[in-house]
């Protein structure tokens, strides 16, 4: 699963795939059906390193099928998203496949201003020390998602390693 932008010469048709077959293993562990429809939702999210829109992803399953509709869209998106095998980015409004869907953990991101790719960080230290402050506070915390802006390695080598435009 990718942790980081991907490189030049990246082999992503291996994300999907690796993402799928992880997908499958875990929703027949879990005894959760991971139907056609909720199956190639996931395969059209992890289609790139970049976030898809609900209906985006519904205009490609309307040239696939025509009965396909907003409400089965979004049911996917939730089945796939309580699975823990995608995330919602709340500030674009629009998801991304877990970069690791195998266990509970906070969503971290980093969003290139400039391509749209997006790297899941996971970082532990990040989640225990705002679950301490939130904990601290008096305030209990039920879901952290971090999302952060700026450019990626290949738009920044592209830019030669100027500041990513505000």
């Amino acid at each position: 699963m990718h942790e980081t932008f991907p490189r030049d010469g990246h082999d992503h048709q291996h994300c999907i795939d690796e993402a799928l077959a992880i997908a499958e293993q875990l929703c027949a562990d879990r005894g959760r059906r991971l139907t056609p429809l909720r199956r190639r939702v996931l395969e059209l999210v992890w289609e790139s390193h970049q976030p898809v829109k609900a209906y985006d992803l519904l205009a490609r399953l309307q040239q696939e099928s025509a009965s396909a509709a907003p409400p089965t869209v979004y049911r996917a998106l939730d089945f796939l998203i309580a699975e823990r095998l995608i995330h919602r980015l709340a500030s674009l409004n629009a998801y991304v496949g877990c970069a690791h869907p195998g266990h509970r953990h906070t969503g971290q991101f980093l969003i290139c201003s400039e391509c749209q790719s997006v790297a899941e960080l996971d970082d532990a230290d990040i989640e225990q020390a705002l679950s301490r402050r939130a904990d601290a506070m008096g305030f209990a915390l039920t879901t952290q998602t971090i999302e952060l802006e700026g450019c990626c390695p290949r738009c920044r080598r592209r830019m030669n390693e100027k500041e990513c435009p505000a």
